[in-house]
């Protein structure tokens, strides 16, 4: 394919819509320097692509993206024809800018993003996956690799159909490396980010029951991870963990080379010591490396990451440095130390994620109280009911003193708690402000407070107050 990069830039229009199978509808003279899909986000420079969504539609903002100074739109042939009479007015006062015209235009992003990434065959792909752990392995790796070469870490969890291929054109020419997350919630996602990024490597770091509300079951959670797999054929690796239960269904027709990791499989590992709230002590090829993680899911991660590297040729040095320097992202896994100490782990839930969480808590010492703000879990579809009791009964196990739950769905948590007859204090509840008050006339000094809860509940929100009691 001729390379279409441009040396200061993106794409120039032109180019834009061949790759993404578009019309130039205008043809403008500015050239593209990122592509962003919010117009709040739009600058001199930006290709702005309208996407559809459940609650309001992109192209309604394309008035608002012509005046924040973008180089170029794509918008869907029928929404351009039933807007036009309203939409060129603005474009009269933004000479250059390009408009163009696709039928779908989230297919026209990911067409582009597989075009911009094709004109890097030099760099090597790493894709991570799993129902958890996914976004932590992603970071700890990259932080190991970017320390021996040039490397692109994809941001946050832009990890979906719409995510990945914005991380793609994070891509620049000196980088070695990427290291992206595929993230997959509905059936045949992974088909188009496979097909997107083609990883060289693939890390599927577990299987839970992660979205089984949309796609089924754990064996169909299997199988549509398995599709990061979809485009190999035999040079490139597939890590998987040693005890995963579907192990042979992954290995299964594998079109290249399946290397185990985990306590038995990651060459070198000697063990690891648990720190608490400090992290881990990990115990790898004679080093003692201060992983700042807590909990053994976490050191899963870190073994993903080390038998990744290894076969990369990373150094040890540098593979310990990478383990000691990675910090965790956003809630997950966060330590936040004050008066009152707390665990905010709410980025995502599933069943799995809460065991997980509450398995460390049963077995950290601790002065004071320890107390859970457990919000809802979603799209765990008809298994949603029985999932939420048995969390309630797993919490119970766990050895929590105040137990506050939150969100419609918890309600089921709320019944099985009373059913065991809970010693401590339990409260449900759908309005937030309830149990923001709830909360904070409970928590006194020395209390730890685990937040774990689906992204959708927002738990996030309560940290800043608790902070000051």
């Amino acid at each position: 394919m001729t390379n279409t990069v441009l040396r200061n830039g993106l794409f120039s229009p032109e180019q834009a819509s061949r790759l993404a199978g578009g019309r130039l509808h205008i043809n403008g003279s500015l050239d593209i320097l990122q592509v962003v899909i919010d117009s709040r986000q739009v600058g001199e420079g930006c290709l702005f692509v309208a996407l559809p969504g459940t609650r309001v539609d992109g192209h309604e903002f394309l008035p608002e993206a012509f005046k924040r100074g973008a180089a170029a739109v794509f918008a869907s042939r029928r929404q351009w024809e039933k807007r036009r009479e309203d939409l060129l007015p603005g474009l009269q006062d933004r000479p250059g800018i390009s408009v163009i015209l696709v039928e779908d235009t989230l297919s026209a992003l990911q067409e582009l993003s597989k075009g911009y990434l094709r004109q890097f065959p030099h760099l090597m792909r790493i894709g991570v996956t799993g129902s958890n752990g996914k976004t932590t392995t992603k970071e700890i790796l990259g932080r190991i690799i970017a320390l021996d070469s040039p490397t692109v870490i994809s941001q946050g969890n832009l990890n979906s159909e719409i995510g990945l291929p914005l991380s793609c054109f994070q891509v620049r020419e000196h980088h070695r490396f990427s290291v992206f997350e595929l993230g997959v919630n509905h059936p045949g996602e992974m088909d188009v980010l496979a097909d997107i990024y083609r990883p060289d490597m693939a890390v599927i770091t577990n299987l839970g029951t992660a979205h089984i509300g949309l796609l089924g079951s754990r064996e169909s959670i299997a199988r549509e991870k398995k599709k990061i797999f979809r485009y190999f054929d035999g040079t490139q690796k597939a890590f998987v963990f040693e005890a995963e239960d579907f192990y042979p269904l992954l290995k299964e027709g594998l079109q290249g080379i399946i290397i185990p990791f985990g306590p038995e499989s990651t060459r070198g590992f000697e063990g690891s010591e648990d720190l608490g709230l400090d992290g881990t002590i990990i115990h790898w090829e004679g080093l003692r490396i201060r992983f700042p993680f807590f909990g053994a899911h976490n050191v899963r991660n870190a073994l993903a990451s080390i038998s990744v590297s290894v076969e990369l040729g990373i150094s040890k040095s540098k593979i310990k440095e990478g383990l000691e320097s990675a910090r965790p992202l956003f809630g997950r896994s966060e330590i936040i130390r004050g008066s009152v100490t707390v665990i905010q782990d709410c980025y995502n839930a599933n069943p799995d994620s809460f065991r997980q969480v509450f398995s460390f808590v049963s077995a950290l010492r601790w002065q004071g109280r320890k107390i859970a703000v457990l919000g809802a879990m979603k799209e765990l579809g008809t298994q949603s009911g029985e999932a939420h009791r048995e969390i309630g009964r797993e919490a119970v196990d766990a050895g929590f003193q105040g137990l506050f739950l939150f969100g419609e769905e918890m309600e089921d948590a709320f019944q099985s708690i009373e059913e065991i007859g809970f010693n401590g204090i339990v409260s449900w509840m759908t309005d937030f402000e309830h149990l923001r008050k709830e909360l904070l006339l409970y928590l006194r000094e020395g209390d730890l407070v685990v937040i774990k809860g689906s992204r959708a509940v927002e738990l996030e929100r309560l940290l800043p107050e608790i902070v000051e009691v």
